[in-house]
């Protein structure tokens, strides 16, 4: 018997388990992927955002916030990355900067902290490159950039440290109300759980449909990318908007952590909640409106397309509260857009609806929130470096030349892995095959360890789970294909 089970292995879900860690609960999270950040979480714009462009008085508003004020504790405590760069809404006329006078007025109503208007001089100084048809700019000194995988496998690695179940590759199939508490169907496994918490992202309306409430639904839109190589990324230095519309924020253009740039999103409305393939024409859409911000993007430069696919309910807004059909269930639902930026203000708020519905909460004396990592080896001076090889051979070998990631970080993170490792979990949680190759040197000395560690055979071995093996219908015995 759980005292609660969290559907959903994303930013959300991942938060919300590390936030009940604390407690002295039972907890399980059950994901239908073979991996958490398999969703939205992994593919992203990977923006804290401001809070400036959410309606007052929304949750969105309110949550997006609060939740951007939580980031440099949680980051420092997991040792995940933070840079507060800045944003900029760029105008191009009249009715973009009567546009970016609305956002204002939304981020001084929502508590927006040193949010201004900027003249086209003061924009124009702040980042070098931008068109010459800017006329003025909305800057937000809170909006900052992140890394949403890395920051989901820190708190799911955070939470399992401090006791908290991870039950990845099993769906939700059946929810049953059995008295006091659910019997819920997860992939092979029967559940009693006294509350369930919905974090289940894109197929949130589908989990609550199986708990008796169908009070929303959720739709899905598309967001394409392009990421440029980390040597012709210098064109980008803040994050940077174009006048919102009514399909979102627009197509952005910012710096990543890790020191790359990147385009994007599209947003297409679609029924498959599962599609992340890239439409041939997302780069040219991409570039074609990018460039009226940055004109003189590197097209000779990108390095990858991605696609995530995120969940707009059909309330309009976050859906965190306690369901109103079944008081077994808590919705942390509908999370698009800024869901990410509120995930650690969510997770507090699952918290505290799980303790008005009845739930005690003890607080642990011995909760752990530091998560630390020994200092990755691409960010070691050389005599660091030496040490680390003389300690471990494995520093010595490196399997990501692009990233420099050496054996003894594939070791540890396949490790780390809570379910069946794949290629792409453990890009995840080291970047190799991230870089200007794309894995064409490292994915086969990946699966190699993920052989040795896991004892997976090679031919099983998947890029991303599910059905895609890398190397198939190989026969061992006989050498034959």
């Amino acid at each position: 018997m759980y005292d609660v089970l969290i559907v959903g292995g994303g930013v959300v879900g991942c938060a919300a388990a590390r936030a009940l860690s604390a407690y002295r609960v039972n907890v399980c999270l059950a994901e239908a992927a073979d991996d958490v950040a398999f969703g939205a979480s992994r593919a992203n714009s990977a923006i804290v955002h401001a809070g400036y462009d959410c309606e007052p008085g929304t949750n969105m508003a309110r949550l997006n916030v609060a939740g951007n004020a939580m980031f440099d504790e949680l980051c420092a405590q997991l040792d995940v990355p933070l840079r507060r760069v800045g944003s900029l809404v760029l105008a191009f006329s009249q009715d973009d900067l009567a546009a970016l006078q609305r956002l204002y007025d939304n981020g001084i109503k929502n508590g927006v902290p040193g949010v201004r208007l900027l003249t086209a001089e003061e924009t124009h100084a702040m980042q070098p490159g931008l068109s010459d048809k800017v006329t003025g700019s909305l800057y937000a000194p809170t909006g900052a950039i992140t890394c949403p995988y890395e920051l989901t496998c820190a708190l799911c690695s955070n939470a399992r440290e401090n006791g908290v179940r991870f039950l990845m590759g099993s769906p939700v199939t059946d929810v049953r109300t059995a008295g006091d508490h659910l019997t819920v169907t997860a992939g092979e496994e029967q559940i009693e759980t006294r509350f369930l918490v919905n974090a289940a992202g894109i197929h949130a309306d589908e989990v609550s449909a199986l708990c008796g409430d169908e009070s929303f639904s959720i739709r899905a839109r598309k967001g394409e990318y392009v990421l440029f190589d980390r040597a012709a990324s210098g064109f980008a230095k803040m994050v940077l908007f174009q006048a919102p519309t009514a399909m979102g924020k627009g197509v952005l253009v910012a710096p990543t952590v890790d020191g790359n740039a990147y385009i994007g999103p599209t947003a297409v409305d679609q029924t498959d909640k599962d599609d992340t393939s890239v439409r041939p024409e997302a780069i040219d859409e991409l570039t074609a409106t990018a460039s009226l911000s940055v004109p003189q993007l590197p097209l000779r430069s990108p390095i990858t397309l991605f696609a995530g696919v995120r969940a707009v309910p059909s309330t309009g807004d976050f859906i965190v509260k306690r369901s109103e059909k079944n008081p077994h269930l808590i919705q942390a639902a509908g999370i698009c857009s800024p869901g990410l930026s509120s995930a650690p203000a969510i997770a507090k708020e699952v918290v505290e609806l799980l303790g008005e519905a009845g739930l005690v909460l003890e607080e642990k004396a011995d909760w752990q929130p530091l998560r630390r990592r020994p200092k990755r080896f691409r960010h070691m001076s050389p005599q660091e470096k030496a040490e680390a090889i003389r300690r471990d051979p494995a520093y010595g070998r490196i399997i990501c030349r692009c990233e420099t990631i050496p054996e003894a970080e594939i070791v540890e993170a396949i490790r780390e892995i809570p379910g069946v490792p794949s290629v792409d979990a453990v890009k995840r949680r080291t970047r190799a095959g991230m870089g200007r190759c794309q894995g064409g040197f490292c994915m086969p000395r990946v699966m190699e360890l993920i052989e040795r560690e896991a004892g997976i055979p090679m031919e099983e071995i998947t890029k991303n789970g599910g059905a895609s093996r890398i190397c198939v219908g190989v026969s061992r015995e006989e050498g034959q294909a």
